[in-house]
């Protein structure tokens, strides 16, 4: 099938239409013949490979298999870093940009431009020949792929990618944000107070003048953002949060109990030898180029968990809303049926007083291990 012989009228783009075109278009039978218009007007050499629909995965994107090609498509549903569309777009070249010199990330082919038919644009990546990576049998492999990312130098040239002044106090700036949703969010007393005094002693860390070294990081590297291929290399597929911060915070979200039992496919629960194996395998990859003081591992490891259960909090409130923004949008309408009751229990089990309080003694264990 060749392209089309007369162009195809365009639907002009204006807000709020991105949401509500998301919303419709969570189902192959309309997504993929938007994308198919998308691809004969911008990349008519890619138009006649068949759209292979993979299964809806992720809040943030839903993807297309270019069958035939090296290829798939990532097509927005938002923008975890509230950008609009098409800073969004710029943004993600950026992060593909920066961190392919590690080898552990998909090449970026290009991008499709925000449209009628793809309001939030789309881009185009390697299709990476691999599976799911498996714990614990994995983790040296992504110890090493995220010591590859942390060992690239920091851009000097100005960049897109999020370079806080202060990353700690952004992180800061970030929890709080996501904090401000803990009262709808219905938590149990004792979860919230755990919570709170979490926050509070992370508060007290910032305020503190001492700070980690900071690097490359990928921000969103929990397990089930790796796919590992048949070389036994782990590929980092999801770049959407690159930005400059403390390495330690990848560490973390590597290995936390809300990563590691957040995806199907890449479930297990560590325990503290392995985590501390963890960050043996990455220090001794990254070695004196990005050094991270024993110091500081819990202490980031706290910060991240806080971020991520105070975006559990933030995302239990905004799933119930419609869809109704072109920067981050949480609605659970924007996601199949099966992934938005997989969240929602993956949320109510992180939010639980007692999970909150297993996660807060795995902590002190593995400060105490990294003593010995």
């Amino acid at each position: 099938m060749g392209c089309a012989s007369r162009p195809r009228q365009q639907v002009p783009f204006r807000s709020p239409g991105p949401a509500a075109f998301l919303h419709r278009m969570s189902l192959a039978h309309t997504l993929l013949p938007s994308l198919d218009r998308a691809l004969r007007r911008h990349r008519p050499d890619l138009a006649d490979a068949p759209l292979q629909p993979l299964a809806d995965t992720g809040l943030a994107h839903w993807h297309v298999r270019l069958q035939g090609t090296p290829w798939l498509v990532r097509v927005p549903k938002q923008s975890q870093m509230a950008l609009s569309p098409e800073d969004n777009l710029v943004y993600q070249q950026a992060c593909f940009a920066q961190a392919a010199p590690s080898g552990h990330t998909p090449r970026l082919l290009g991008v499709l431009p925000v449209s009628g038919d793809l309001p939030r644009g789309a881009l185009l990546v390697e299709a990476i020949a691999g599976h799911a990576a498996r714990l614990p049998q994995d983790l040296t492999a992504i110890a090493e792929a995220l010591a590859a990312l942390h060992a690239l130098p920091v851009p000097s040239e100005p960049t897109p990618l999020h370079r806080p002044a202060d990353p700690l106090a952004d992180l800061l700036a970030a929890i709080d944000q996501q904090a401000a949703h803990l009262s709808a969010a219905g938590l149990s007393a004792p979860a919230r107070q755990a919570i709170e005094l979490e926050r509070e002693g992370f508060a007290e860390r910032v305020a503190r003048a001492d700070r980690p070294p900071c690097s490359l990081i990928a921000f969103d590297a929990h397990p089930g953002n790796f796919l590992c291929d048949g070389d036994g290399r782990a590929v980092l597929v999801d770049l959407e949060k690159l930005r400059i911060g403390p390495p330690g915070l990848d560490l973390a979200h590597a290995t936390l109990y809300t990563s590691t039992t957040w995806d199907v496919a890449s479930r297990a629960v560590l325990d503290t030898a392995q985590e501390r194996a963890f960050i043996t395998a990455w220090a001794a990859r990254v070695g004196t180029i990005a050094p991270l003081s024993a110091a500081w591992h819990v202490p980031l490891r706290r910060a991240m968990w806080l971020w991520s259960i105070t975006w559990c909090a933030q995302w239990r409130v905004l799933s119930g809303l419609p869809p109704g923004g072109q920067g981050a949008d949480w609605s659970g309408a924007l996601s199949e049926p099966a992934l938005v009751t997989h969240v929602r229990n993956r949320v109510d089990h992180y939010l639980d007083a007692n999970t909150i309080a297993q996660l807060q003694a795995g902590f002190d264990a593995l400060e105490r291990a990294l003593r010995t």
